[in-house]
């Protein structure tokens, strides 16, 4: 998606050491650009709207505004910046309330920095950046309170359709899609764009939370 244009960064978060150090660590990278940094949420929602990164690497609990706040400010404003959280939580409430505030990848703080590296990239080309564990605690969390009625959504898709819906559910990048149905990515990509649209999800995770729930059909 980026080719050789670099991935513009913003960091969020209270700890001048930390902050410092990851922005000095991240802009040592040939395909990273940091935008600014922000030691409160406040500091980081005027930083996104004047510099428009791509990333936002955020952490949970600053003062006054958190990082929850922000990423539910930055879902109503519908903005482009894709975040990834960066916690010491190991608390999964709260994963669960950050991927239904939007964050497009969580990091935790003791994961090493090339986990990080491959997050921001990740979610810079479109895709979700949790770990096996967070994903799917994450996703059979949701899955329990889900509208029933919302599978019934996925009876609209075809069969190729739903084999796409599946392998996602499984947490499975497009580049991985297409080599298992031995079709292109961009075939992926359009399939996606008609999933959503039938299914009414908004991404990648909310679709892989509807066909979690979707119950298995006599043929």
């Amino acid at each position: 998606m980026f080719g050789s244009e670099k991935i513009r960064i913003a960091i969020a978060d209270d700890h001048a050491v930390l902050r410092e150090s990851l922005s000095a660590l991240l802009a040592s990278h040939r395909d990273f650009e940091v935008v600014g940094t922000a030691s409160n949420g406040a500091e980081a929602l005027e930083l996104v709207e004047s510099q428009h990164p791509d990333v936002l690497v955020l952490d949970l609990f600053m003062p006054g505004t958190d990082g929850f706040e922000v990423l539910r400010r930055l879902d109503h404003a519908s903005s482009k910046v894709a975040s990834v959280v960066l916690t010491g939580s190991d608390s999964q409430p709260d994963y669960v309330q950050v991927v239904r505030l939007g964050a497009r990848g969580l990091v935790l703080k003791g994961d090493t920095p090339e986990t990080l590296f491959t997050a921001i990239r990740t979610v810079a080309e479109g895709e979700l950046a949790f770990s096996d564990d967070v994903a799917q605690g994450v996703l059979m969390a949701m899955s329990a309170d889900s509208q029933p009625e919302r599978a019934i959504n996925l009876h609209r898709l075809s069969e190729r359709e739903k084999q796409i819906a599946a392998l996602v559910a499984r947490g499975m990048k497009n580049k991985d899609i297409a080599q298992q149905l031995t079709i292109s990515e961009n075939t992926v990509k359009r399939h996606l764009q008609s999933i959503f649209s039938k299914t009414g999800a908004r991404d990648r995770l909310e679709l892989a939370v509807i066909a979690l729930t979707e119950k298995p059909t006599a043929a």
